[in-house]
């Protein structure tokens, strides 16, 4: 699955992330106690999770999702969006 970075100092990065599901937080643990970026959306193609969005903290949700919509992840990877409840 790929994991897509909205706002912070890797806006607009991407990575590869192993395992089934993606975790809350990316990273899981800075170190310092704080996440740096919080999971807003999956995309789901074939039963299995094609991309994870995050978010930066300093960003207000409906940032995050204007993003989104302006990249359209949904339509790159053929997945539907689904938006992952806090």
């Amino acid at each position: 699955m790929r994991a897509l970075f909205v706002g912070g100092v890797v806006d607009n990065s991407e990575l590869d992330l192993d395992g089934a599901e993606p975790p809350l937080h990316y990273p899981d643990n800075t170190g310092a106690g704080r996440p740096r970026y919080r999971l807003h959306q999956i995309g789901v193609r074939d039963g299995t999770i094609a991309y994870a969005v995050y978010g930066a903290p300093d960003l207000a949700d409906a940032e995050i999702a204007r993003v989104v919509q302006e990249r359209d992840y949904p339509r790159r990877f053929e997945a539907s969006p689904q938006a992952v409840l806090q």
